[in-house]
């Protein structure tokens, strides 16, 4: 049966917005502030780790835990948080993660241990895992109500807050730190997390267009796959862990890892309302390959951002604060790439300049020595950071075009657990790589890495023909986009789940 989409996906406007020819812009500050809690909270605590330590008595090896939990904690709650925001609205599931980001800077604030400080950091994780899905979620309903094009400038705002707030955040953390000590890295979480609360309360649809569907069938929602969930979260947990330090002592993660994969797969086709759809994600060859890219090209950004900065002071010889200059020019690119392209809406010219500055920057990493001018390494910076900027657009707009309406929030999730699963096997090449301090020889290794990883992403930019059409159409229908959600081998599209 065919359903209006405006019917579906549309949602009540908030008080005195604009009428439905265009996207509500008033929900553009809520959305942005709310996305904005993840890669603030990853970056201050860069600055914070060594004062919290002293604090504490702890060595870096305990230290790092507050990082990964943050991201661990993200990776497993995006798609599950994603997948609540489809079935229950944005506006609950933001308005809950925002306040749990309060709750979780008093806790962080208050925290007399480290223990409790690495509790505070994964209550950040879980909290900051809604608001990113849910402004997705907004985006394509809006656009589906209206009936009028992608938002590309609203979809560009977010990646380059995001981006903005990357590049801040370690000199915010500093300031913080300077002015009311390590804690005040976390007490920042409260205002924020009211603001949130206050500008969701008053602009954010009070229902979706799923909930006024069921009430108009009178229908319950659909049960939640808790036991999908579970292996899925149970699946990553290992993988991540095994990420973090692997080594052969830790062969029971990657075993654990495919154990339960086997069991999530068999949960997920055999249950009437799976948490991951496999059947339709399995048929939706694009969206799959936006995934891997993201995957690819995060894997080679940390992989310099943090590699390359631990040799700009060890190899290199230069202070931290310089370090950080040097660096500088990279997060410039990427807000500047991001700027200038992002009203542009096709994602394949972007992926495809993106993927070979990749390789022109990891082919001049070879070069890089001890005395290398520091106009060479800036430059460097800069090449690493226009694929950031222009990669992680196109991803981010091919997955709106390719993601299923009415799984959009946990698609989205799933792009940012790709993310996230991108940085862990970066480290994880920067430990090979770097196994007692980071030399040129070792810089030169990472780069020859990142070079063959950039090589793949070209092939597989080169190789996804629907890449050409993702974005370009007008109005396209919700769900096929320009990159339709069908396979690739001319067999008919498969049916959303419902």
């Amino acid at each position: 049966m065919i359903v209006d989409t405006a019917r579906r996906h549309g949602g009540p406007r908030p008080a005195g917005a604009r009428p439905a020819t265009g996207f509500d812009r008033r929900l553009l500050t809520p959305m942005i502030l709310g996305s904005i809690l993840n890669p603030i909270n990853s970056s201050m605590l860069a600055v914070a780790l060594v004062p919290i330590g002293a604090a504490f008595g702890a060595p870096l090896s305990q230290t790092v835990w507050l990082v990964s939990a943050l991201y661990l904690a993200t990776a497993v709650g995006q798609p599950v948080v994603g997948r609540l925001v489809d079935m229950y609205g944005p506006r609950r599931l933001y308005l809950a993660g925002t306040a749990l980001v309060g709750a979780a800077g008093l806790l962080g604030a208050l925290a007399p241990s480290l223990g409790v400080l690495i509790t505070a950091r994964v209550l950040l994780g879980l909290g900051t895992c809604a608001a990113y899905p849910a402004a997705m979620h907004l985006i394509r309903s809006g656009s589906a109500r209206t009936g009028g094009d992608s938002p590309n400038g609203v979809l560009s705002a977010l990646s380059i807050a995001n981006q903005t707030v990357a590049v801040i955040g370690p000199t915010l953390g500093g300031l913080l730190v300077g002015l009311g000590g390590w804690r005040a890295v976390f007490v920042v979480n409260i205002p924020l997390s009211l603001a949130c609360l206050a500008l969701g309360t008053l602009r954010l649809p009070r229902h979706s267009a799923e909930e006024r569907e069921r009430e108009a069938r009178k229908a319950a929602p659909a049960p939640l796959d808790v036991a999908g969930m579970a292996l899925f979260a149970a699946m990553l947990t290992a993988l991540m862990l095994f990420l973090m330090d692997p080594r052969p002592a830790h062969w029971y993660l990657p075993v654990l890892t495919a154990v339960a994969a086997a069991g999530f797969a068999l949960r997920e086709l055999r249950v009437a309302q799976p948490f991951v759809d496999l059947r339709v994600l399995g048929g939706n060859l694009p969206i799959l390959a936006t995934f891997l890219r993201q995957l690819l090209t995060c894997t080679t950004g940390y992989a310099f951002m943090y590699g390359f900065t631990q040799w700009l002071e060890q190899g290199r010889g230069l202070h931290p604060s310089a370090a950080g200059l040097v660096l500088l020019p990279m997060s410039l690119a990427a807000v500047a790439a991001t700027g200038v392209t992002g009203r542009h809406a096709g994602v394949h010219g972007k992926l495809l300049v993106g993927s070979l500055a990749q390789i022109a920057a990891c082919a001049l990493l070879l070069t890089v020595h001890t005395g290398s001018p520091l106009w060479l390494l800036a430059a460097a910076a800069v090449l690493v950071g226009v694929p950031q900027g222009l990669n992680g657009l196109a991803n981010q707009n091919a997955l709106y075009h390719q993601a299923d309406p009415a799984r959009m929030g946990s698609s989205a999730g799933l792009l940012r657990t790709f993310t996230y699963l991108g940085a862990m096997g970066a480290s994880a090449a920067d430990a090979a790589f770097f196994p007692h301090r980071a030399d040129t020889p070792g810089l030169h290794r990472l780069a020859l890495f990142m070079l063959g990883t950039s090589v793949v992403l070209l092939t597989a930019v080169l190789l996804d023909r629907s890449l050409r059409r993702t974005g370009t159409e007008r109005n396209p229908a919700p769900g096929t986009g320009s990159g339709p959600a069908a396979p690739q081998d001319g067999s008919p599209p498969v049916p959303a789940h419902r």
